[in-house]
């Protein structure tokens, strides 16, 4: 069946899975039992042909390319080595496919970004395989903090340890920290300023096989996160003290996997007494993970709604994970000076950076190699201001902004919060430039609203200003004002149609429109798009 949006009903979406090695016989089994897996996809021919018996309802491919031209594959389940990542999404979601990828997304953040744009774009669905996120104790855990039951978080421990499985691949860190750092991020609902990781090279010289990394974060709390594959015996726990209760996840426990503990600590006179109680076990239910998390994708590809771990979460634990590996990378040298900026500021500076005094930066936010901020500059919270990047002086730069790579941001343009500034776009500040005539007098404002996506390579003539959540294409060249969700491309820009909140142009019926990616709807006025 297809529903009035040309969407499949989920009993009849069909699934490919990519890779049946050690964890993709699971999501084989999994998406089976479901009763969506249309094809498996390996290599390795005797692997298919065991699962050509076990599955006999199911086509068994080597060719990746094969999937990618069947058009009765609605979506596609990617559990190969981590380094094939990038490369395996990028070609499903040109394909038009729906993917979900086991954890990491990809490698590197600046490919992570360029998928997570691409899905949307192109109105796709991606969904990364942090699967504690579909454990039924971690959801509880996470219920009980956002209601208060454990007070104040004050800091998380996590282990996951094993004798093996060791992977040649990839380190330690990439191959067991995800889930940790993943879990973190969500339970606490904010970015650390601060990562601190060491770890040992027993096996390989140049592979981590045990780490121990440190997050700060700007609420204050610390969380410790150890992963080995170099340990006596399998550990897999989760520990969060509040200043009330403090909460205890053992995944391998069979029967209390969650626990609280209402210890408290009374002060008499000025020495602190650990008052103990019991533990209080939680009911988390007993759905396996594996299955919910097969479910909740194939739930978003019917619904065309934003998975719970989609792409940008997946960004999110990706830019950990590197400045993590950066951590573990640095010298010694190079390592104390990265340190000293570190505490000094809730912010970071890579140490080829340049901040002028006089320049306000907010909590969390990263300014990398070889960037200068140039005086009276103001620069908002949780920003990403990417290499060789200048802004100032005097610019104003809200929450949440991301500027990439060889971009300048003059005195005279103001960016509000959540802007994206793609690499090598082009601001300008004054209508008329000559160099033998100063015109810095002249200058004209522009205003950059909430929200909006200046394409890479695009150019911004000054004096005007860009609307909410517009999206200027890449090497567009804007002359005049742009109104909010428009999407404007070419030389000069046009408006070629509307643009959602998430990203996805939208479907325009009259004065109202809708986006068939995330169902928020909207309607015509005279300033643009606006939220119904």
């Amino acid at each position: 069946m297809v529903d009035a949006f040309g969407n499949r009903e989920q009993s009849e979406i069909r699934v490919a899975v990519i890779g049946s090695g050690y964890w993709g016989k699971n999501l084989v089994r999994n998406f089976a039992g479901i009763g969506a897996l249309s094809a498996v996809c390996d290599s390795n021919a005797d692997m298919l042909q065991a699962l050509g018996k076990q599955y006999p309802q199911c086509r068994m491919l080597t060719s990746y390319a094969e999937v990618l031209r069947d058009k009765s594959i609605q979506a596609v389940a990617i559990s190969t080595p981590a380094e094939t990542h990038g490369a395996m999404v990028r070609e499903a979601l040109l394909a038009g496919k729906d993917v979900f990828v086991e954890k990491p997304l990809c490698l590197a953040v600046e490919q992570g970004e360029k998928l997570v744009a691409l899905a949307r774009e192109n109105g796709r669905i991606l969904m990364v395989g942090h699967l504690l996120w579909y454990h039924p104790a971690v959801l509880k855990l996470k219920e009980l903090i956002d209601r208060g039951e454990l007070g104040r978080i004050q800091y998380i421990y996590s282990n996951r340890l094993n004798l093996g499985k060791i992977r040649r691949e990839e380190n330690i860190l990439w191959s067991f920290a995800p889930h940790d750092i993943s879990v973190t991020l969500g339970l606490l609902g904010e970015t650390p300023h601060s990562v601190i990781a060491q770890g040992g090279n027993y096996l390989h010289e140049r592979i981590a096989d045990t780490t121990v990394t440190l997050l700060a974060f700007p609420s204050g709390v610390k969380a410790h996160i150890f992963v080995s594959w170099l340990h006596p015996f399998k550990e897999q726990k989760l520990i969060v003290v509040g200043d009330q209760k403090m909460a205890v996840f053992d995944d391998l426990e069979k029967k209390d996997k969650l626990l609280l503990y209402p210890h408290s600590i009374q002060w008499k006179g000025q020495t602190p007494i650990a008052n103990r109680a019991e533990a209080q076990s939680v009911d988390v239910g007993t759905e396996e993970p594996l299955r919910q998390e097969c479910e909740h994708f194939l739930e978003s590809v019917r619904s065309r709604r934003r998975p719970r771990t989609d792409g940008e979460e997946g960004l999110r634990v990706l830019s950990v994970l590197q400045r993590c590996q950066e951590a573990l990378e640095e010298k010694h040298s190079s390592e104390g000076r990265a340190t000293v900026r570190k505490s000094a500021h809730k912010w970071f500076a890579h140490e080829s950076a340049f901040v002028d005094e006089g320049v306000e930066i907010g909590e969390g936010t990263s300014i990398w190699h070889t960037s200068h901020i140039l005086k009276g500059s103001r620069i908002g919270k949780n920003c990403k201001i990417g290499q060789n990047v200048v802004v100032g002086p005097n610019v104003t730069v809200g929450n949440g902004v991301k500027i990439q790579n060889n971009v300048s941001v003059y005195e005279g343009v103001t960016l509000e919060d959540h802007v994206f500034c793609g690499p090598s776009m082009v601001f300008t500040n004054v209508f008329n430039p000559r160099s033998e005539i100063p015109r810095m007098k002249e200058l004209k404002q522009t205003l950059v609203k909430r929200g909006a996506t200046l394409g890479a390579n695009s150019t911004i003539l000054c004096g005007i200003a860009i609307g909410r959540y517009a999206f200027i294409g890449a090497g567009t060249v804007v002359t005049k004002d742009v109104p909010d969700h428009a999407l404007v491309v070419g030389n000069p820009g046009r408006v070629t149609g509307w643009m959602c909140l998430c990203g996805v142009k939208l479907q325009v019926k009259g004065e109202n429109a809708a986006c068939h990616a995330c169902g928020q709807q909207y309607r015509a006025e005279h300033t643009g798009m606006m939220v119904v």
